[in-house]
């Protein structure tokens, strides 16, 4: 198989990598934070589970 510029072996294209890790960095530098991990955070879920810890640590304290 001929090496293909800017192609990794698997055939990943090198520069759109780049330029998305660039695009990554400049919004973690911003403090932002990819609409991916947003989507995947239930909300609700997530204060649920800190209500049920806030809870326990109280008892924990108070024994």
């Amino acid at each position: 198989m001929a090496k293909q510029p800017n192609k990794t072996a698997a055939g990943t294209n090198i520069q759109e990598v780049r330029q998305q890790n660039a695009q990554s960095a400049q919004a973690a530098q911003a403090g932002q934070f990819a609409t991916e991990f947003a989507a995947e955070t239930n909300v609700q879920h997530v204060k649920q589970q800190n209500a049920q810890a806030e809870t326990r640590k109280a008892q924990n304290v108070n024994q």
